[in-house]
């Protein structure tokens, strides 16, 4: 009989009375089903048994209740770099989904939950995909995040089962897809209730399903040789506006080697993996990888317990009216308090929007938004497990707030600030219960930035920064544990770059040019476009506060700005002119040089105070320092971080620049304190 006398530890096996072969992959000792060495080794043992004694159909499921697979083993793909075999890692993977895709009988995918990398390409291997209509259910070949592109004939495959055209936006772009967008695109053939998957997918087994003739000749009209030539342009050309060939090469890889490769199926499958294997080696790849753990890392602390139901926010601007919003979103009961309605009623406006935009149903949308309630008289503290409060930045108004709430709460609540610059110790030394207080200190926009900083003092309870941490997980956005010293983290980063950008405007360098000169780095944005979309306002108060403690003013001309209502894109107009949205920036003169030592100028204060908030132990250690930076500025992430990029180009080379600049510029490029660490070293 089928497999009698063969044991697996990762697969289970059931043969029907009707001849279908259910195979559950349901990896052990692991809580997901990463695609592991183990995984496939046994997968391809199983395909063996069948080539012997085939059945009527195969189906495949996951015995996870969480997804079908999360993609390959990352760890393992990291050892396999370090030892030179991710070619061989490849090929052989490609080898035993090729014996999947070439078996003679039907073979179905039964998707519930995550199908990610080479767990979609597991699933394209199938002659049949069906997914569940659970929210939770979300396909994606995401690699290009990770420096790479699909390897295990992902690359090969997706394009000639959806046209080039749709295939290559979700390989490039790296997005989910919903199972519903997967039928409507032709990624899967059917949509089922959680339910009816299994049961649903042995019917599809016994059927002989073929996509719509339409869908059939656009996937074949778009992949030959002529098409290729035609698109390839196009596709790099778009690929172009976001990321540049020098600091993201995945991109332009995958189209080049789609736009080349034509002939047989093994010719395709050969030129996948040498090209995948060579961008493995990349300090591009091996960093994106260390990011993909860093964030790991964040998600883990904590843990999921966090005792929380309701949440009250005091103060319904900007920062608090959004972070009600985004709480209520993410499950929660949300009580928003202001002084009068009128200074909620904005915050509520900005909720729907949000929620039109997230919420596609109508029932989902209007639920969330019930969660979500006005509280002029503040009765939300006494119910609450968390209050964070939101005001302006004002520590006697902050603290007065703090002793007219404090006698309400819960004994078990929790209460927090969302300040982004005064010192944790000092702002609460006046609570009865110290020990429950903490910083929690989100970013603008909240919808948008993932990181939000635990800002500890002396008397926090480890339990109370335990459990601020498991509620950042649980409405999705990243912890990261900081010192409660000017600045903490990011914003001590982050304004020495905007200072300088402004110091730069103010010597008459023209604002475009040094965007430019931060983009050639790799920076997401701009920082003077940067200033302008925080606010010149919100700069010139962070960089007051921090201008003592760094060693940096604020330029002059800043003023003139503020006091002409010029403060950036709220206004329509602050160093640039701002037009539906979008920054309008002149075209730099005929024959402009950017200044040689401009992109030194920005980029080193900001690896200057990161070298100095590690010596002053802002932050555990330098890998949480990194993670931070990245997921709370956008600091260029095939760089690995302020500190990685320290150690790729050398402690003393950069000092050296930087006593170079302190020579010509002044004293706030002094090299700070802690450029001897060794952690900067490796």
């Amino acid at each position: 009989m089928l497999f009698d006398g063969l044991r697996f530890r990762h697969w289970r096996s059931e043969l029907r009375a009707d001849g279908i072969l259910l195979l559950t992959l349901d990896r052990a000792d692991s809580a997901v089903n990463a695609i592991s060495q183990a995984v496939l080794g046994e997968l391809e043992k199983i395909i063996e048994r069948i080539v012997i004694e085939p059945p009527k159909a195969v189906v495949i499921h996951s015995g996870k209740a969480g997804g079908f697979a999360p993609g390959a083993d990352v760890k393992e793909f990291q050892s396999f770099d370090a030892t030179g075999r991710i070619e061989e890692v490849l090929r052989r993977g490609q080898s035993i989904y090729g014996k999947l895709a070439s078996l003679p009988i039907p073979t179905v995918a039964a998707i519930h939950g995550h199908c990610m990398g080479g767990g979609a390409e597991l699933a394209l291997a199938c002659r049949h995909r069906i997914a569940s209509n659970e929210a939770s259910t979300r396909i994606a070949l995401p690699e290009i995040k990770l420096g790479i592109y699909p390897g295990w004939g992902g690359s090969v495959r997706l394009p000639r089962l959806l046209g080039a055209p749709a295939a290559m936006d979700l390989m490039l772009t790296g997005r989910s897809v919903s199972a519903k967008a997967a039928l409507a695109m032709g990624l899967v053939d059917k949509v089922v209730e959680p339910t009816l998957l299994l049961d649903a997918a042995v019917q599809l087994a016994g059927r002989r399903i073929q996509a719509p003739f339409k869908t059939r000749l656009l996937a074949w009209a778009t992949n030959t040789w002529l098409a290729r030539q035609i698109l390839a342009p196009m596709l790099v050309k778009q690929v172009a506006r976001k990321a540049r060939k020098a600091h993201y090469p995945a991109p332009y890889a995958l189209i080049e080697t789609w736009r080349r490769s034509g002939g047989s199926m093994s010719a395709r499958l050969k030129a996948e993996a040498r090209t995948v294997a060579k961008l493995a080696k990349t300090p591009t790849a091996r960093n994106l990888v260390r990011v993909f753990f860093l964030q790991d890392r964040l998600k883990s602390l904590g843990g999921k317990e966090h005792g929380i139901r309701h949440v009250h926010v005091v103060g319904a601007g900007v920062m608090g009216g959004d972070i009600a919003a985004w709480c209520a979103l993410k499950g929660f009961d949300v009580s928003l308090q202001d002084r009068e309605m009128r200074y909620i009623e904005p915050a509520l406006q900005r909720a729907d929007a949000l929620y039109a935009k997230k919420i596609k149903d109508d029932t989902q949308r209007s639920e969330t938004r019930a969660r979500l309630n006005a509280d002029v008289g503040g009765a939300g503290a006494s119910k609450a497990q968390l209050v964070i409060e939101a005001i302006f930045e004002d520590m006697q108004a902050k603290q007065d707030l703090y002793a007219a709430i404090e006698p309400q709460l819960r004994p078990d609540a929790i209460i927090t600030s969302n300040t982004s610059s005064i010192p944790l110790a000092p702002l609460g030394e006046k609570l009865a219960q110290p020990a429950r207080f903490a910083g929690l200190h989100y970013f603008n926009p909240v919808a948008l930035m993932p990181l939000v900083e635990i800002v500890r003092h002396p008397a926090l309870a480890p339990e109370t920064e335990r459990r601020l941490a498991a509620f950042c997980r649980a409405i999705d956005k990243l912890p990261i544990p900081v010192a409660g010293t000017p600045g903490f983290l990011v914003n001590r980063i982050l304004v020495p770059y905007m200072l300088e950008a402004m110091t730069a405007v103010s010597e008459g360098i023209p604002g475009p040019a040094i965007d430019k000169a931060a983009l050639g780095f790799g920076m997401p944005m701009g920082p003077v476009e940067l200033i302008d979309t925080v606010g010149l306002d919100v700069a010139a108060g962070v960089g007051k506060i921090l201008g003592d403690f760094l060693g940096m003013q604020i330029p002059a001309g800043l003023e003139d700005r503020l006091a002409g209502n010029r403060r950036g894109r709220k206004d329509g107009q602050g160093f640039y002119k701002w037009e539906n949205g979008k920054a309008v920036k002149p075209p730099l003169p005929n024959g402009y040089q950017i200044p040689a030592d401009l992109e030194d100028r920005l980029i080193l204060p900001m690896l200057n105070e990161a070298v100095a908030a590690l010596h002053d132990g802002v932050v555990d250690d330098a890998d949480l320092l990194d993670a931070g930076v990245i997921f709370g500025t956008g600091f260029a992430p095939f760089r690995g971080g302020p500190i990685a990029h320290i150690r790729a180009v050398g402690a003393d080379v950069l000092k050296a620049k930087l006593e170079a600049l302190q020579g010509q510029y002044g004293a706030r490029f002094t090299p700070r304190p802690g450029w001897d660490n060794p952690a900067l070293r490796g």
